[in-house]
Order: structure tokens, then C-alpha cells, then sequence
């Protein structure tokens, strides 16, 4: 039996997926978030499944001016990847927001899919 080869996160493909949750519409979450996503919000913690999550994204465009700096990002598995980045964006009706954001993708066979977010907001200046 050969060893399976090791699946190297790619940073850049990471961040790019994780910018498309910020814009992207229900389609795109039923598209790159797992069968079961752990989130956890201020206001909300929980498990969802992949429709409710999908559920909570109704238009696309939400976020605009979206700025992500990458803080670190982490591999404890062959499979499996954790990021966290601070976010900045300005929401649909203007207002600033911020938030220190940790995001886990775990590698299935058509691609990396979310299966956890939080978000813990930041002061706005």
C-alpha cells in the first residue's frame, strides 16, 4: 500500500474562498462550507447544517471594502487548516465593521469546505 500524499494548504486559495464568504451568495456557501459547520457569533453559537448556513447569506454583496490581513494559519492535519485574520469591511448600509476572525476548512475530495467560523468584532474607528 503507497502512502497517501499530504495536502498542502495553498494560502492564497484559502483567503480567496474565505473573501468569497464575505460577497458570495447562498449558492456559493452551499458550495464551499462543509456538511456541518461549527459557528460562533456574538449573538449566535452553534452547529449548523450546510442549508442553514447557506440559509444566512440570502443576497450577495453584503460587505463591501472587505480588507483581510492574515495572521497566522495552521495545519494540524494533512486535511485540515485553521486560519485567523482580522477582517475590516463596511456593511450594506455603510456602517464600519471589524473583527478578528478564525476560520477551519477541512479538504474533501472536491476541495477545501468551511466547517468553522467566528468571528469575535473589534472597535471601529
Amino acid at each position: 500500500m503507497t502512502p497517501t500524499k499530504p495536502i498542502m494548504a495553498n494560502k492564497q486559495e484559502l483567503l480567496d474562498i474565505e473573501k468569497g464568504f464575505w460577497t458570495g451568495d447562498s449558492a456559493y456557501y452551499e458550495a464551499n462550507a462543509d456538511v456541518e459547520c461549527l459557528v460562533a457569533f456574538p449573538q449566535m453559537a452553534k452547529a449548523m447544517t450546510n442549508a442553514e448556513l447557506a440559509g444566512t447569506a440570502g443576497k450577495p454583496n453584503r460587505w463591501r471594502d472587505l480588507d483581510i490581513k492574515l495572521k497566522g494559519m495552521v495545519e494540524p492535519g494533512s486535511d485540515i487548516v485553521m486560519l485567523t485574520y482580522e477582517a475590516r469591511a463596511t456593511r450594506e448600509n455603510g456602517e464600519s465593521y471589524a473583527a478578528l476572525v478564525s476560520t477551519g476548512y477541512v479538504h474533501r475530495a472536491d476541495g477545501w469546505k468551511m466547517m468553522f467560523h467566528a468571528q469575535t468584532p473589534l472597535e471601529t474607528a
